[in-house]
């Protein structure tokens, strides 16, 4: 196994010092991705993907991963890389986007150039408010520049994850605003129209558990269309004369 370099010790031991000194919560403590294992010639790689809001929070996590969740097992190589949204010295917040900068930063663990390949993934992924924690397990054989291939895979891996399960979050949201918006429409639809009053019973609170990415999409053009069908309704309704009606149909 190569040595790891004086530098990459130096980084390990003030990231050790950082989660002692700010240790993570239990709940930021689980990844939010975790890759596949990829095996070549006695290594072993495999990423790990932590939410960061800072460069200290990213230190953390990297040290969590080494000294608890590896610690029986150590890898031979923790290489990371982080991309946070904080806030520039002297700015509140207050002041909007322009009180804020983005901080990056990687760390080889004696992989040279192993923290700029996982840097170059989360900057092509536009991925922000992350580390990326790819660990070696050295087999023996140098595997030479097919290690970079396989950090890369990992890395990509928990970031397409990752950008599906933010797109997931928001489709959620998206539904839960949609939902309630709908749920208003019909019941000032049904309000006027008592032979209507069946649609404003179709507002249960929705479970979206077991929603995936491509389900939410379809959802959320559904309640649009839904939303605009009701909102034709009403105005429709608002240009009869006293006393005529209209058929709502199924808007669900």
């Amino acid at each position: 196994m190569p040595p790891a370099s004086k530098n990459s010790s130096s980084e390990t031991q003030a990231s050790l010092d950082n989660y002692i000194k700010n240790p993570p919560t239990q709940h930021s403590l689980e990844p939010s991705a975790i890759s596949q294992e990829v095996r070549d010639r006695g290594s072993i790689f495999i990423a790990n993907l932590f939410p960061a809001t800072s460069p200290d929070k990213a230190r953390a996590r990297i040290a969590h991963l080494k000294n608890v969740v590896h610690g029986t097992k150590p890898a031979s190589h923790e290489i990371a890389a982080w991309r946070c949204m904080v806030l520039k010295h002297g700015h509140s917040g207050l002041g909007g986007p322009d009180d804020f900068e983005l901080n990056v930063g990687n760390i080889d663990d004696g992989e040279r150039w192993g923290g700029a390949k996982i840097q170059k993934v989360m900057e092509a992924h536009a991925i922000i408010d992350a580390v990326v924690i790819v660990s070696r397990w050295y087999g023996g054989t140098m595997l030479g520049p097919a290690r970079f291939t396989h950090i890369e895979t990992c890395a990509t891996e928990v970031c397409q994850e990752f950008k599906r399960s933010e797109e997931l979050r928001e489709c959620i949201s998206d539904l839960t605003t949609l939902d309630a918006v709908l749920a208003g429409l019909r019941a000032e639809y049904s309000e006027a129209s008592p032979a209507n009053k069946a649609m404003a019973s179709n507002t249960l609170p929705k479970d979206y558990a077991s929603l995936d990415v491509e389900k939410g999409r379809r959802l959320v053009k559904a309640r649009e269309n839904a939303i605009r069908s009701v909102k034709l309704l009403i105005a429709k309704r608002r240009d009869l004369p006293p006393g005529a009606t209209i058929d709502a149909g199924d808007q669900t």
